[in-house]
């Protein structure tokens, strides 16, 4: 799966749970100063990326960015097939 649709994915969920304008989600923004999340925020997105899919995620305080809420997808799909 490539990093767009993965993004396109984490976009989507992050406009939901957090209740900001698409525009706003972009690679760069910074979860928590950007998006304005905490993390109960950063626990359900990956809760709903685990679910849509079937991975199992360890975010953890390296996690700033959508890049690196990306970049961990990323990385399980590839471990899974």
């Amino acid at each position: 799966m490539s990093e767009a649709e993965i993004f396109a994915t984490v976009k989507k969920i992050a406009v939901e749970q957090l209740d900001v304008e698409e525009d706003q989600v972009t690679m760069e923004a910074n979860i928590k100063d950007d998006l304005e999340a905490d993390s109960l925020d950063l626990f359900e997105i990956v809760n709903e990326l685990e679910d849509e899919y079937d991975i199992e995620l360890d975010a953890d305080e390296n996690t700033k960015t959508v890049a690196d809420v990306v970049a961990l997808v990323q990385k399980q799909l590839a471990e899974k097939d």
